[in-house]
């Protein structure tokens, strides 16, 4: 064979390839009514990559949260804003709807339905949480800076009881940490739950777990 040829003979032995890999199949999708979208594993996992905060299993979304709703598919109905007073949030078509007191998978599936009511076919919904509503507890009594503190975002739940007094400075050289009270405010009415904190280790997972809302109150040492 002329050595002319030989590089004529590589180029169409790598021609094939070449062209598979530059005509591969596209696909969209769409949920407008008479359509729908595909159900594939890369759409559904797309979200992983918007930036929402890590929110705990089972967490409930409250006033002032701000979240995100995506709608696969319909960049246009997308839409991410913090839930008003009420715990409502305007979403693109709905309106104002409800959702503090949800979960996110329900706040997705009462969105899932809403949509797909009136509007879209077969639609994929997911909610995530991009930050949380300030959460406060407050804490008195015998500890070195008494007063209403902040909870970190990465504890939207709650922290334990060992770290709130880490948070407010410590005990003061008179606190009784076997004498601590918590009070708590619900939807019957208060709770006042007595405390214990001599028995608890800090990390051990073994202590109470303050809650948004909870006011705490450090003894006093009995001479």
């Amino acid at each position: 064979m002329p050595r002319w040829c030989l590089p004529i003979v590589v180029a169409f032995g790598l021609l094939p390839g070449f062209l598979s890999a530059q005509i591969a199949p596209t696909t969209s999708g769409s949920s407008r009514p008479g359509t729908s979208i595909p159900n594939t594993p890369a759409a559904v996992s797309s979200s992983a990559s918007n930036g929402g905060a890590s929110a705990p299993a089972g967490y409930i979304l409250t006033p002032n949260d701000q979240v995100a709703v995506e709608v696969f598919g319909e960049d246009d109905l997308r839409t991410n804003g913090r839930l008003n007073p009420e715990g409502n949030l305007s979403v693109p078509l709905l309106g104002s709807i409800h959702l503090a007191g949800l979960t996110l998978p329900q706040a997705a599936s009462k969105l899932t339905e809403l949509y797909g009511r009136d509007y879209l076919v077969n639609p994929k919904i997911n909610v995530v949480v991009l930050s949380y509503a300030k959460r406060r507890f407050s804490i008195l009594g015998q500890v070195n800076r008494p007063g209403s503190i902040e909870m970190p975002d990465t504890n939207p739940g709650g922290i334990d009881l060992l770290e709130a007094v880490a948070m407010a400075g410590g005990y003061t050289r008179i606190a009784a940490p076997e004498r601590i009270t918590v009070r708590r405010h619900n939807a019957s009415g208060d709770q006042i739950f007595k405390v214990n904190a001599k028995r608890f280790t800090k990390g051990s997972g073994g202590g109470f777990l303050v809650e948004p809302g909870d006011t705490i109150t450090v003894g006093e040492s009995i001479f």
